[in-house]
């Protein structure tokens, strides 16, 4: 009985592979349930005789308290992301820059969970999740329900492979359907359902959920004498792993755009979700000279698919308070799952814009996420309104003190204008701590808003006094004396930033943060920017009448001449760190378009290059462009500065003029 317990174990197991992993279906469904009701009936009558490996594990019932942190021996690194052609052709040109000239692995960015798999003399040991690409959770109760994870591989083999959790579309279209038969929540979509699937701590639910995987990475391929990324793929195909059909070697960068726009039309035929395309350079030598960021390899990267639009209703209008006193109006959406979140809120810029767009409170309107990131509304559907939708009326006080807002002359924004108003002073506060201004790590947007509630930051000032309460802080929940010093430490290296930095800190009207670099690297300390009259502001390229009438206005307020005094007074840097601009009459105010493949400069430097000699760059050609760099293969914009007769220069032409 055990022998024909451990032959029905072998033909179970190959036809699961058959079925699951090549697709190719050798015995009937009554078949299979035959010969695997005999082996739980063997099983069953002799418990002590079960394998590890056995597909009757498939089914789950272990329960476990919680998940085990495991280190990953190799770090499991997340990938860059890229949203356009000139980005993919920013990379390729990166790779080229090393004297390489690289063939690329394309394959489907599935949208799931990673997982890292290992074996140890080719029995299934351990799975994990990415976690922090550091430390991971072990997953191996739930990823042993899963029909495509081996748990012996066709060799006795030592390894560790990468790739993908997943829930095919059809699977949670059936789920969904039982579960609103039995009153339960929806599950929201297939990577949601399959992360949390992947999380019970009961693997019966894993087992009912019919997961999916592919595998696609093998982290230490060289060990193996396998030399490029393609023959890893075919090596771990081979020990029973299963691999996507649709991954493809391809001969340069033209031949990725290629595959990226054939996909991009047929994902939805597809029986999975996917988001994208990860590009990977496929010599493995290769990829050991390129090397890694801190936190991307620089031989790979993901090109992201445009956002999906979706439907959903506008239930009203409300308006919040910005920084300067702009008043904003806000969509309230019926909640919406797009690109994998629910979307319940989205900015409608200004009046013009909700009255340029027509929308109405109670419309249908289609939604998206602006670089797959930013809710934004796209359009109203007029054809299904009923009658009973409400005009949008702009509000003609604050929301938050209910001072008459003002429109400034030439200005579609409405404001504000009290200076006491609390919404204003928070969000100012916030702004300044952030990224992109003070970077201030540890004083986030709810840490703020506490602060000015007990009264330790009521302003900017009070950021660099906050060391004067650190007794107080240690009586907040949630405030250990590490977090304290953390904190404190980095407001107190917030003061060495760049004055660019600090310019957009400052919250000034108008100024965003490439504004607030320009007026930095041309004016290179804050006193100098002060002094400056709006007809001297203007002569420096992209320093509009508007934008120099707001920085004047700013700085002759006493309230702000006080504030930057007692900057100074606590040490805050007031000067530009960082290389300084050289005029060059072949760049100085002038708009440049690059286009093509560059082979002399990567595309970052040539910007760069421009930028530091007082030019600009654009991605697209206009009757305002003063010259197109042309590289190898150029493009569309190309054929368009011919027609408008635009300045052309080839990258030799280029290198010259920086001489």
């Amino acid at each position: 009985m055990k022998d024909r317990m451990n032959e029905l174990i072998d033909i179970i197991n190959e036809a699961d592979y058959n079925y699951h992993t090549l697709d190719n279906p050798t015995i009937t469904d009554q078949e299979y349930d035959m010969l695997l009701r005999e082996l739980f009936e063997i099983e069953s009558e002799h418990p002590e005789w079960i394998r590890e490996d056995s597909p009757t594990q498939h089914a789950g019932g272990q329960i476990i308290e919680g998940f085990t942190k495991v280190e990953h021996k190799i770090p499991m690194m997340s990938l860059s992301d890229v949203f356009s052609e000139s980005e993919l052709i920013d990379f390729d040109e990166r790779i080229k820059k090393e004297g390489l000239t690289p063939k690329y692995m394309c394959e489907l960015k599935i949208d799931g969970l990673s997982v890292s798999l290992l074996y140890e003399k080719g029995k299934l040991v351990r799975a994990a999740t990415r976690g922090d690409g550091t430390i991971g959770e072990d997953i191996t109760h739930n990823v042993k329900t899963i029909k495509t994870v081996p748990f012996k591989l066709k060799e006795e083999v030592d390894i560790e492979v990468r790739g993908e959790i997943f829930m095919n579309k059809k699977t949670l279209e059936e789920l969904n359907q039982e579960r609103k038969k039995n009153n339960e929540p929806l599950l929201q979509n297939c990577r949601n359902a399959a992360a949390g699937s992947i999380r019970q701590l009961d693997s019966k639910i894993a087992a009912k959920r019919k997961l999916d995987t592919f595998i696609y990475h093998l982290p230490n391929p060289l060990d193996y004498g396998l030399h490029t990324h393609s023959e890893a793929i075919e090596y771990m195909h081979s020990l029973g792993f299963k691999t996507n059909p649709n991954n493809k070697l391809v001969n340069n960068i033209n031949e990725v755009l290629s595959f990226i726009e054939e996909k991009g039309e047929k994902r939805k035929e597809l029986p999975y979700d996917i988001d994208g395309v990860v590009i990977k350079v496929n010599d493995i030598s290769m990829q050991q000279k390129l090397g890694y960021t801190a936190k991307y390899p620089k031989w790979a990267t993901a090109y992201k698919f445009p956002a999906v639009e979706v439907l959903t209703k506008l239930q009203d209008i409300i308006f919040t308070v910005g920084r300067t006193g702009q008043i904003t109006p806000n969509a309230v959406l019926d909640p919406v799952i797009v690109a994998g979140s629910t979307i319940s809120r989205a900015t409608l810029h200004n009046e013009d814009y909700v009255n340029e767009k027509d929308l109405k409170i109670g419309d249908i309107v289609s939604i998206r996420k602006a670089g797959d990131v930013i809710p934004e509304v796209v359009e109203v559907k007029k054809e299904r309104r009923t009658g009973l939708e409400k005009n949008f009326e702009m509000i003609t006080n604050c929301p938050m003190c209910n001072t008459p807002l003002v429109k400034k002359k030439g200005q579609v924004d409405y404001y504000c204008l009290n200076n006491t108003c609390p919404a204003r002073h928070v969000e100012g506060l916030i702004h300044f701590v952030s990224r992109d201004a003070m970077n201030i790590d540890g004083l986030g947007d709810r840490i703020i808003e506490d602060f000015y509630n007990f009264g330790f930051i009521k302003s900017i000032h009070d950021i660099y006094l906050l060391k004067n309460h650190e007794k107080e802080l240690k009586t907040l929940e949630g405030f250990g004396e590490k977090s304290i010093s953390n904190l404190l430490e980095a407001i107190e290296n917030s003061k060495t930033n760049s004055l660019e930095k600090l310019i957009f800190g400052l919250g000034i009207p108008h100024v965003g943060a490439k504004t607030a670099k320009i007026l930095a690297q041309n004016f290179e300390t804050l006193d100098n920017l002060i002094e400056k009259t709006e007809e001297e502001l203007t002569v420096i390229p992209d320093i509009g009448g508007i934008i120099a009438k707001s920085i004047v206005e700013y700085f002759s307020s006493d309230e702000i001449k006080e504030l930057i005094n007692e900057l100074k007074q606590e040490n805050v840097n007031m000067n530009y760190l960082g290389k300084k601009i050289e005029k060059n009459e072949n760049f100085s105010g002038k708009s440049f378009v690059l286009t093509g493949s560059l082979t002399i400069f990567s595309r970052d430097e040539a910007k760069e290059k421009i930028e530091s000699l007082g030019g600009k760059t654009v991605d697209s050609v206009s009757k305002k462009t003063s010259v197109v760099i042309v590289g190898e293969k150029p493009g569309s914009k190309y054929e368009k500065a011919k027609t408008l007769g635009i300045e052309i220069w080839t990258e030799e032409e280029f290198k010259d003029k920086l001489s």
